[in-house]
């Protein structure tokens, strides 16, 4: 009678997969990455290098962009001059110019007529992304029926409108 060879022993189970390594400080960094910690839509970010010649991301093979920390960096403060501070777009590339490609951190607060500039900028399209808040799935025309139809968005847009213009008021006075 003839004995089986034995049978191998079962395979180590499995380690599970390595938790996703944080990139160092300064890697290189994905349009989906930077749009997430700056809470930036990405199609927001590709507008701006159309609009900021200084906005440059190193494009690899397929167009993907690279963001370096100093682009990152260019990035956060032009976000921070046209949402936090009230500059129009126009406002922000003057303050490039003027400051050789760069942004510094002493910029003065905009101007009355910046500040103005920048409100007939949202009047004229409320819908102007701003940090913080998802990018909608769904087409741009489907959203806006959407909103008109939901009491509730539009109470809170005007609240968010009005807390806009309160803050544009005490920043002149300042």
């Amino acid at each position: 009678m003839r004995v089986p060879p034995p049978r191998p022993a079962a395979p180590p189970a499995a380690d599970p997969p390595p938790a996703r390594a944080r990139k160092a400080p300064n890697a290189f960094r994905t349009i989906s990455e930077v749009a997430d910690e700056l809470h930036i839509p990405q199609h927001v970010l590709r507008f701006w290098e159309t609009r900021f010649p200084q906005v440059k991301p190193l494009k690899r093979g397929g167009g993907r962009r690279y963001y370096r920390p100093d682009d990152i960096a260019l990035v956060r403060r032009i976000s921070e001059l046209l949402y936090i501070q009230g500059y129009t777009i126009k406002g922000v590339q003057r303050l490039l110019r003027e400051g050789g490609g760069r942004l510094g951190e002493e910029i003065p607060p905009p101007s009355p007529a910046e500040i103005s500039a920048a409100a007939a900028e949202r009047a004229r399209n409320p819908e102007l992304p701003m940090p913080g808040l998802a990018a909608s799935p769904a087409p741009a025309a489907r959203v806006l029926v959407r909103q008109k139809q939901d009491p509730e968005a539009e109470r809170l847009r005007d609240v968010l409108r009005e807390t806009l213009r309160a803050l544009g008021e005490m920043r002149a006075l300042l």
